[in-house]
C-alpha cells in the first residue's frame, strides 16, 4: 500500500492533502489539451482554405516562442554566462582537476575546428668550430760548414748522399737497397707525412741525360713492386723531353742537377713537399 507524502508549506509544517486541487488540477489540464487541440485543428482547417493564413500563423508562432525563451534566460542571474557562452567555454576551456597544476593552453590553430597543441621548435645545437689542421711547413736547412759535393762522388756514395738528405729533411726508415736486383730502386724511406718514399739515383755525365726508357723501367717497378706512395727520380744531370712527358703521366718527381744542388744547399724544399 502506498502512502502519500505530504508537501510542506513555506512555514515548514506539512500541507493537507486535497481532493478538490488535485480534481481541479486535473481538469485544468484536461482542458488546456483539448483546447490546444481544438485550436490546432481550426488553424489547421482555416489554413486549408486560406493558404494566406501560413505567413501570420508562423509569425504567431515564433513570437511565441520567442517569448518563451526570453522569459526562461530573465530568470537566470544577471552577469551569468548564457548557455552558447557555457558551450564555447566547455569547448576551448577544458575542466582542470582539483588541486592540480594547469594543463597545457590548446589553441585552435587551423580553420577546421580542431584543437591543435602549440609545439615549439627545439633549439639548434651549438656547434663549436673545430680546430685547423696543422700542417707542417717546409723550414730552410741550417746550412752545413761544407756542402757535399755530388760530382766527386761515385754511384754508391751518391746513394748515400741521397739518403743522408731524405734523413735531414725528416724521413725516418731511411734504407739504401740500390744494387744487383733492386728493381729501380735505390733509396727507400717513409716521409714525414707518413707516405712511402721510393727514389731511383741516377748518377750520370753532364753530357748524358736521363731518358724516357730510364723512367718507363722505374715507373714499372716503383708503384706495384716497392708500393710506392712517392716517386723520385734524382740525378746528377738532366732528363729528355720525352722522359720528362712519361714522368708528368706517372706522377714520377724529376729532380736534376741544378734542383739537387738547391736541395742539398737547404734553399728547395725537398721533392716530397
Amino acid at each position: 500500500m502506498t502512502v502519500p507524502v505530504r508537501g510542506r508549506g513555506s512555514g515548514g509544517s506539512p500541507k493537507a492533502f486535497s481532493v478538490r486541487t488535485t480534481a481541479g488540477g486535473f481538469g485544468a489540464v484536461a482542458l488546456l489539451i483539448c483546447g490546444g487541440g481544438l485550436m490546432v485543428r481550426i488553424a489547421w482547417e482555416g489554413m486549408l482554405r486560406h493558404p494566406a493564413a501560413v505567413v501570420p500563423v508562423a509569425a504567431l508562432a515564433a513570437a511565441g516562442a520567442l517569448l518563451l525563451y526570453l522569459r526562461r534566460t530573465r530568470r537566470r542571474p544577471r552577469g551569468g554566462p548564457g548557455p552558447l557562452s557555457e558551450a564555447v567555454q566547455e569547448l576551448f576551456e577544458p575542466p582542470q582537476e582539483p588541486g592540480g597544476s594547469p594543463g597545457p593552453e590548446f589553441r585552435p590553430l587551423h580553420d577546421d575546428g580542431m584543437e591543435r597543441t602549440a609545439v615549439l621548435p627545439e633549439p639548434e645545437p651549438v656547434l663549436e668550430p673545430l680546430p685547423e689542421p696543422v700542417l707542417e711547413q717546409w723550414e730552410p736547412a741550417e746550412p752545413e760548414e761544407e756542402a757535399q759535393d755530388h760530382d766527386a762522388l761515385d754511384a754508391d756514395g751518391f746513394e748515400d748522399a741521397i739518403a743522408a738528405l731524405c734523413e735531414r729533411d725528416g724521413c725516418s726508415d731511411v734504407q739504401v737497397v740500390g744494387g744487383a736486383g733492386d728493381l729501380g730502386a735505390d733509396v727507400i724511406a717513409t716521409a714525414p707525412d707518413g707516405r712511402r718514399l721510393v727514389v731511383q739515383c741516377k748518377y750520370y755525365g753532364p753530357d748524358n741525360k736521363v731518358g724516357s726508357q730510364d723512367l718507363q723501367r722505374f715507373g714499372g717497378t716503383c708503384y706495384a713492386v716497392h708500393e710506392a706512395e712517392i716517386a723520385v727520380c734524382v740525378t746528377t744531370s738532366a732528363y729528355t723531353t720525352p722522359a720528362l712527358e712519361y714522368a708528368e703521366q706517372c706522377a714520377i718527381l724529376c729532380v736534376d742537377g741544378e734542383a739537387l744542388a738547391d736541395w742539398n744547399d737547404g734553399t728547395a724544399p725537398p721533392p716530397w713537399c
